[in-house]
């Protein structure tokens, strides 16, 4: 493995986690588009900073990106405030809008350096180790590394200042403002953040990879926990991953890095998507199926328990009297059986004592609605584990 490969996977690795910090609030705050409005609308700021210092490199492009961004933040609000729309058609109107005057002013007066759309746009990790940063000649490495390294310490130092009060004013604005926070400032410190790492990211990994970092960590780890530190950890560690996988599928297809690291996190985000032992679409899948059955039951120990007949309780007679198919019948009185609720004589089917008192209790809290009642009683007669 060369230098140069160890640069660009460790540049992904650091604008990864410098970018799922402050996505995984965003996500929480339902403010995820967000950061694709801010990733373009701050070009107007990069390209006035860059008339005004003829310099590249200089930090008054990310002070005048950033602002941008925070400006780009208060317009949306302002024009949602007014109630005539609502957040995702303010973000509509106005990040195109900036972007544009950007795309402008680029086409006018920057066409001969490397300020170009293409490169703004996508980016190219490729060509990161070669822009260096020198220091009375000492090669310090690649310029990318310490400007996203030094807003990473950033970002890192105000997270750990500041994770009770970002954590309540994303979860109660309320409480936070009754406790003396200012849910405000928070917000448009988040804003800032944001603004400053997508900025910082602009030049080694273009904005479609900085937009993909933001969401789609956040996105998957929010689908397998509930919990705040593990929610950040599991971010940073899927955007880790998928950055290094990423660079590596681009070696191997000789394709995009950034398309290839985009790419893997939509793989990661569609498998946890998919799989999710809480949220997952297959979990869902299974979890109404019981439900279905578990109705059935009680359905089922209802009918015993309000007819005596013996031709009643015949289990061919259940069948056709309930309407269910012949695999449901079967399915539902296994089920039964196995929780010892009912016991089979000569086909006829009667309630165990056991069955009696769970169809007895379980008819109360039915008509109580108390969903949390039925699974404690579930839990307390150990029922449906066939």
């Amino acid at each position: 493995m060369t230098n140069a490969q160890i640069e660009i996977q460790l540049i992904a690795a650091l604008v990864s986690i410098a970018c799922a910090i402050p996505g995984t609030f965003l996500v929480l705050r339902k403010m995820a588009m967000i950061s694709d409005a801010i990733s373009h609308a701050i070009l107007p700021g990069i390209v006035l900073g860059f008339f005004i210092t003829q310099d590249l490199n200089s930090p008054l492009l990310i002070l005048l990106a950033a602002l941008t961004g925070v400006i780009t933040v208060v317009l949306v609000e302002f024009i949602q405030k007014t109630g005539l729309v609502k957040e995702d058609t303010a973000i509509g109107l106005v990040f195109p809008a900036l972007f544009s005057i950007g795309v402008i002013l680029i086409a006018k007066n920057a066409n001969d350096v490397h300020l170009d759309i293409d490169a703004v746009l996508l980016g190219e990790l490729a060509f990161a180790p070669f822009d260096r940063l020198l220091i009375s000649g000492a090669d310090m490495g690649p310029k990318s590394l310490w400007v996203i390294g030094i807003i990473l310490v950033i970002t890192l130092t105000l997270l750990f200042l500041f994770f009770k009060e970002m954590k309540l004013s994303t979860f109660d604005k309320g409480l936070a403002t009754t406790l003396g926070f200012s849910p405000i400032l928070l917000h448009y410190g988040l804003m800032t953040v944001s603004s400053v790492t997508i900025v910082g990211a602009f030049d080694a990994v273009g904005a479609v990879l900085v937009v993909a970092l933001i969401i789609a960590p956040a996105a998957t780890a929010y689908l397998l926990t509930d919990d705040l530190r593990k929610m950040l950890v599991l971010s940073c560690l899927f955007g880790v991953f998928s950055a290094i996988s990423g660079y590596w599928m681009a070696n191997i297809l000789d394709a995009s890095i950034a398309g290839s690291m985009t790419t893997v996190l939509g793989i990661v985000f569609l498998i946890a998507y998919l799989f999710s032992p809480k949220q997952g679409v297959l979990f869902g899948f299974f979890r109404e199926r019981q439900q279905r059955i578990e109705v059935s039951l009680l359905i089922f120990l209802l009918h015993l328990q309000n007819h005596t007949e013996q031709e009643e309780r015949h289990v061919n007679h259940l069948r056709e009297h309930i309407n269910w198919q012949k695999v449901r019948a079967k399915t539902v009185l296994e089920l039964a059986a196995k929780n010892n609720l009912v016991q089979t004589s000569n086909n006829i089917v009667s309630l165990t004592e056991k069955g009696a008192e769970f169809t007895e209790e379980a008819l109360k809290y039915i008509t109580t609605n108390k969903a949390t009642a039925i699974e404690e009683l579930k839990e307390r007669f150990f029922l449906f584990r066939g």
